[in-house]
């Protein structure tokens, strides 16, 4: 684990805590009402970096991949009280220096609001859009009527 400024950050699976990751992600605009099973075998079968202040986790970034060819960048937040110090910024330059994420050859993720960090660290609007496709189920999470 390194440290910077009363934080530590670590690429390890265990050190994650599943209850925290699930309490920002169930009220994020991307996961909303995501149930905490999901969030638990999404952290175990991802690779995934947190932030962490005073034994807390603060800050968080999921890449889902083949660890050869492919990686998406997902479920990336800093808690509210913890921004503006360059927590996200951190956990990005981890992800890129992690060795299991050399040499892919795409990257890719998807933001809605925070396209000058995603910048600031090598990616780019994707360049033939009309290539990508996707199956989408918005309601994925939602929790049945009644």
């Amino acid at each position: 684990m390194n440290t910077r400024g009363g934080y530590t950050i670590s690429a390890e699976t265990r050190a994650q805590q599943v209850d925290r990751i699930h309490a920002y992600l169930t009220r994020s605009y991307w996961a909303k009402d995501i149930p905490l099973g999901t969030v638990a075998r999404s952290v175990a079968n991802s690779l995934c970096v947190g932030v962490f202040h005073a034994g807390e986790q603060v800050a968080f970034a999921r890449v889902v991949t083949d660890r050869a060819t492919f990686a998406y960048l997902c479920d990336v937040y800093v808690l509210e009280d913890h921004r503006g110090k360059g927590l996200a910024s951190w956990m990005l330059e981890l992800i890129a220096a992690h060795p299991d994420l050399k040499g892919l050859r795409r990257f890719m993720l998807a933001t809605r609001d925070a396209h000058e960090l995603y910048k600031r660290h090598g990616f780019t609007p994707v360049k033939r859009p009309e290539s990508l496709m996707e199956i989408l189920n918005p309601a994925y999470f939602q929790k049945p009527p009644g």
